[in-house]
This record gives structure tokens, sequence and C-alpha cells, in this order.
């Protein structure tokens, strides 16, 4: 079977590993002294094999957020995404707002991405994001689409409960 160009992941391998040969990662605030508490799994929704986040978000200890991520290339290298005009992911939510954050090589502090939100409807859709709708936070560094690293979908920044499925995700 040959993977189109630009897929992320089309979830044809053994979870947690994607098409592009990474693995998808759960993360939570946790890591800084946060309560919020997420977990990933792979389920089948509305009849679609789906990587599936689900948790709480909490604003004690400073924390607010979890986040299912992944590496765009394997061991840690870059992705150079300039042939791309963005990212389509297929979502399924409970129709709270989430955030794809991106990361490239040029960030060093864990804080620092490129953001762009999205509302999570209750059926399937593809939702593309155009590299010039990330916003740069925390940073002044522009968005540098040849040094792609790694992407988060992310819950994040207020108290909620958390339920996200993708479906797909690839460069288009």
């Amino acid at each position: 079977m040959t993977t189109a160009p630009g897929t992320i992941d089309d979830l044809t391998r053994h979870f947690p590993e994607t098409t592009a040969g990474t693995q998808w990662q759960m993360l939570s605030d946790a890591v800084m002294g946060g309560v919020s508490a997420g977990r990933m799994s792979r389920t089948v929704l509305a009849g679609r094999p789906a990587i599936r986040m689900e948790g709480d978000v909490s604003l004690e200890n400073n924390g607010g957020f979890i986040q299912i991520a992944v590496d765009l290339a394997p061991n840690g290298a870059t992705f150079n995404a300039a042939g791309f005009s963005g990212i389509a992911i297929d979502v399924l939510g409970n129709d709270e707002d989430y955030g794809l954050h991106l990361r490239t090589s040029e960030l060093s502090r864990p804080w620092q991405s490129y953001r762009s939100s999205f509302i999570a409807k209750p059926v399937w859709q593809e939702i593309k994001f155009p590299f010039s709708s990330f916003a740069p936070h925390r940073t002044e560094i522009p968005l540098n689409v040849h040094l792609l690293r790694r992407l988060g979908i992310v819950a994040i920044g207020r108290i909620f409960s958390a339920d996200v499925a993708i479906g797909g995700i690839r460069l288009y």
C-alpha cells in the first residue's frame, strides 16, 4: 500500500505508530505541577478509526492543558513542509474549542508554539489550517515551515472536559 504525500497519520499502522513512522504521545500539565488528567486511546467512532483524547482540564497549580502530540519526522528531525499550504485534520468532538499547535526546531522553550484553534463538532468533519492561520505564542520568531518538528491537538486554558478524536491528519 502506498501512502499519499504529506500523510502524517491515516491510522493504518498499529497504535500508537503513525503513518509517518513516529508515535502519538499523551502529555499534560503534570510535567509542570498541574493536575489536569487525560488519556489517549485508539477506537472507532461513528464508523471511523480514531485517536481519541479524553480528560479534564484544570487550572489548579498553574496548570491548564492536556495534549496528544506527534513528531512529524522520526528521531526528532525536522520536516520541510514548504511544498504544502497547511494541515488538514479529520476531527470529531464534543462541541468544545481546541487548539492545533505547531513547533519548529527554532523554538527552545516548551511554552512556545504556533497556534490555531477550532471547534470539534459532534460529527466527523475535515478542517484545513493554512500555515498563515497559525499565530506565534510567546515567541517573536515567525513560523518557518521548512523546520517543522511537532504538532499537537490541545485542550487548554480553561476548566472543561475534553473529548476529541482525530480520524486522519495530513499536509495539503
